[in-house]
């Protein structure tokens, strides 16, 4: 049984489905099971959810909600980051509790990675 009124799923847009599936799967260590070309579920990511393939990017800029994920170590996650194909758009900064940096994935879409302090 699901948990009633608990976020269960994100859909998250692709510009290029298999470099999402290789970014993803090499720095996060994600797998993905396909339904068809245009959407991919993830797994190992702590919620469920999928990508679709879309003309459409999300970001922050454009109102976008910002998915954040959590490192242990955010030097290694911001270099496989980039060494995989992603960018560093927002660099390391500490808030009250930690600090993280935003990325963006190969098609575009913007990410946060934060740690606790």
């Amino acid at each position: 049984m699901q948990d009633h009124h608990k976020i269960n799923y994100l859909e998250i847009p692709a510009l290029d489905m298999q470099a999402t599936k290789n970014f993803f799967s090499a720095v996060f260590e994600w797998g993905f099971t396909d339904y068809g070309p245009e959407y991919c579920s993830f797994d190992n990511a702590a919620i469920d959810g999928g990508f679709y393939l879309a003309d459409k990017v999300a970001s922050v800029a454009s109102g976008s909600v910002l998915i954040v994920l959590y490192s242990d170590d955010l030097s290694s996650s911001a270099a496989k980051v980039t060494e995989h194909g992603g960018s560093i758009v927002r660099e390391t900064f500490s808030f009250p509790g930690g600090s993280r940096f935003h990325f963006k994935d190969p098609n575009g879409n913007e990410f946060a990675v934060w740690k606790k302090d």
